[in-house]
């Protein structure tokens, strides 16, 4: 199981919602990252306690988007009464992160624990919020399972192969210090 120290997770907290609003969208000019959205949702849910975490999160992407459409000029096609279903798509991938975090040990078959994790949360999370666009948007007139399926089968790997890169560089750099305060700690006693 993965416990961080309340300090740690704080600091953990505050990357997450810095990256968070600098890939979500084109909120930073100079930074051109692929969105890590889904990532920082899997992310707090394994790293981060608090409960409240998640909806500062999800108010704080929202808070991105309002003001990106507002003030940047940015396209309000995704404003709908479907934008709300980003709250159970979200969901799923924090929830995700909080069952590998439990699930987690300090070994290299965690991985595979972890690989489908991201994938089961990234496709339930894609259910929702890609479904949730198709059928309550109002954008198309005839939504279908069929046309669900050539969507999830569209941009699902795009979505999933983002998150995978996040979740990946956090993995090693959560690996990378463990070792680092482990040989720190060896060197002390």
């Amino acid at each position: 199981m993965i416990k961080l120290a309340p300090r740690y997770q704080l600091l953990v907290g505050l990357a997450l919602a810095a990256l968070l609003a600098m890939t979500r969208g084109q909120h930073f000019a100079s930074v051109n990252l692929p969105s890590a959205s889904w990532a920082v949702f899997f992310l707090a849910g394994v790293l981060v306690r608090p409960k409240w975490v998640f909806p500062a999160l999800f108010l704080e992407a929202s808070l991105l988007d309002f003001a990106a459409i507002q003030w940047a000029g940015v396209s309000d096609w995704c404003m709908s009464p479907a934008y709300w279903m980003l709250v159970p798509a979200y969901g799923s991938l924090w929830l995700g992160g909080r069952l590998y975090a439990r699930w987690h040990r300090d070994q290299l078959s965690s991985l595979a624990t972890l690989a489908l994790c991201v994938m089961a949360s990234a496709f339930v999370c894609y259910l929702f919020s890609g479904g949730g666009f198709l059928y309550f948007s109002g954008r198309y007139p005839e939504p279908s399972l069929m046309l669900l399926a050539d969507r999830i089968a569209t941009y699902y790997p795009r979505y999933l192969s983002t998150l995978a890169l996040y979740v990946g560089v956090a993995a090693l750099l959560f690996a990378g210090l463990r070792a680092w305060v482990g040989q720190r700690d060896e060197a002390r006693a």
